[in-house]
């Protein structure tokens, strides 16, 4: 395999947060306190979990009835065992690629910190309790010339139902056949969707048995909050938010200010009546906000009291909930994407009021994978992963370029030299002799050069008219790296990935997961 390193800072709508996160930790020690490019964060971060047995006994049990015995599993029920938490909307087949890639991260510093003598086992959080059925009910795949095929399931959701209860009776899976068909592993992956994806199963049962299979070596545990065992756990933890309400609202809003002026963003907006909770009730999940210290929703007023009482039908909301998953487990390090990893750095001022102690927040690792026949294109045409981020039509204009003729290319830079040596002797004999015909010179050999460049694009797109081969190769390469002016890994499904390359993808991924390298990688595969 061929692997590329591409900064952060170069790849389209990084944040500042982010990129220091990544590569300027000591700018953010205010709101991340462990950086995880220092090894010490994830001991630091370790000592501070203080687990009673009588919890850990309760955790292991519940994941036990969840995932059934695993070496995983043993090695939790030991005192001292941390988790290195990640994990995702319960999207369909799969949601994006990046999904696959949270979980290898997490699998594999599990494997490091244990080698470490930190005995760490990683735990993948079904993200079941959310309640935004269009984000999940869809997916993108792609055919072999790397066209965008859209896979959705047929109607809907109720409304504000958490979509990991959402029990589908017919899943889109001749739409997946169709668009697998000319891949060599389609068949093995159709087989292994429609295990997963059995009728009547929930969008939460399919997503967690379709991980399960396509990670099973890397013994990750998987936690579905919506269990009621899981929401008795945490009932503590949310009881706790609710005495807490002002004073954590205030502490956040303070915290948003911080980040603003600082010059960094908030990722999620707070307002003095915002509530961290939603109510569970009636299979639906019910925004609640906060009026004169009780919470109210849709006409009905909730005294603080009553939902004290109710903690366990009570929902985190994005700031909330992984205080909430750290509460229930020994978490030492969270892997995540940007997005997420921003949430943690609003959400470090409810860490120090609930727990107390807050992990290593590390990102996750990130590929671009490309086939033999993509990467023998960018060889050809000159092309680097940023080429792609101007849109198609700036991809076109380059490839275009490179399908001059030498002759051509060779007379055309001869012009421009000409003209660029001409020009300057010519303002360098008027500069002594007039300082303001000196600057028209200038102002013409600017124009002249636009219109030369004019030309040399009106050639290149006129070769790739001619060159139908090259239209194809442009719309297959983009198809495939920069879809609808997107990040691959944020908007495929692995499935694609797998039906051409394999299963043992997955394997060849894990290898590439390098926790020292903080990059986004171009992976050849």
């Amino acid at each position: 395999m061929e692997c590329t390193c591409i900064r952060h800072t170069d790849l389209p709508h990084t944040t500042k947060l982010f990129a220091d996160l990544v590569y300027q930790p000591e700018r953010i020690r205010n709101f991340y306190p462990h950086p995880p490019q220092e090894p010490s964060s994830f001991s630091a971060a370790a000592d501070k979990i203080h687990f009673p047995d009588v919890l850990r006994s309760d955790l292991v049990e519940e994941l036990r009835r969840q995932n059934g015995d695993s070496s995983s599993l043993d090695r939790l029920a030991q005192p001292g065992t941390v988790a290195v938490l990640t994990g995702q909307q319960v999207g369909l087949f799969s949601g994006p690629a990046y999904t696959i890639y949270k979980a290898l991260t997490a699998a594999k510093l599990a494997q490091f910190l244990t080698s470490c003598g930190i005995v760490a086992v990683p735990v993948f959080w079904l993200a079941t309790e959310d309640h935004d059925f269009a984000e999940v009910n869809h997916t993108w795949l792609f055919d072999a010339e790397h066209r965008q095929v859209r896979v959705e399931i047929n109607g809907a959701a109720p409304s504000n139902q958490p979509v990991g209860q959402v029990a589908i009776s017919q899943w889109p899976l001749a739409r997946v056949r169709e668009a697998l068909r000319d891949f060599p592993f389609a068949q093995e992956v159709t087989a292994m969707l429609e295990a997963a994806y059995a009728p009547g199963a929930t969008l939460g049962e399919a997503f967690g048995t379709l991980l399960k299979t396509l990670l099973a070596k890397y013994a990750i545990l998987h936690l579905d909050p919506m269990s009621p065992g899981v929401r008795k756990l945490a009932a503590p933890a949310m009881r706790s938010a609710l005495t807490l309400a002002p004073a954590l609202t205030r502490d956040v809003l303070a915290r948003n200010k911080e980040l603003t002026d600082a010059g960094y963003h908030a990722q999620v907006h707070v307002e003095d009546n915002t509530s961290f909770v939603f109510l569970l009730e009636n299979g639906r999940r019910v925004a609640l906000r906060r009026n004169n210290g009780d919470y109210v929703a849709g006409g009905r007023r909730f005294p603080t009291e009553e939902l004290l009482e109710r903690a366990e039908e009570l929902s985190p909301n994005a700031l909330l909930r992984p205080v909430i998953q750290d509460a229930i487990l020994p978490t030492a390090a969270y892997v995540g994407g940007p997005a997420e990893l921003a949430y943690l750095a609003q959400s470090e001022v409810i860490y120090r009021s609930i727990l107390g102690r807050m992990p290593v927040a590390l990102p996750r690792t990130g590929f671009t994978l490309l086939d033999s026949r993509s990467r023998k294109l960018m060889t050809r045409y000159g092309l680097q992963l940023p080429d792609f981020f101007h849109g198609e039509d700036g991809l076109r204009a380059r490839m275009a370029a490179r399908l001059i003729p030498p002759e051509l290319a060779a007379t055309l830079q001869q012009s421009r030299d000409t003209v660029k040596a001409s020009v300057e002797s010519l303002a360098a004999r008027l500069a002594g002799f007039d300082k303001t015909l000196a600057s028209a010179v200038d102002k013409s050999r600017r124009k002249i050069e636009y219109q030369l460049a004019r030309i040399e694009g009106k050639v290149g797109r006129e070769m790739m008219a001619r060159d139908a081969r090259a239209a194809r190769d442009s719309a297959y390469l983009y198809g495939l790296i920069y879809p609808e002016r997107h990040l691959q890994e944020r908007f495929y499904s692995i499935i694609p990935f797998l039906a051409r390359h394999g299963l043992d993808l997955i394997d060849h991924l894990y290898e590439n997961v390098h926790l020292d390298c903080p990059d986004h990688q171009l992976l050849v595969v």
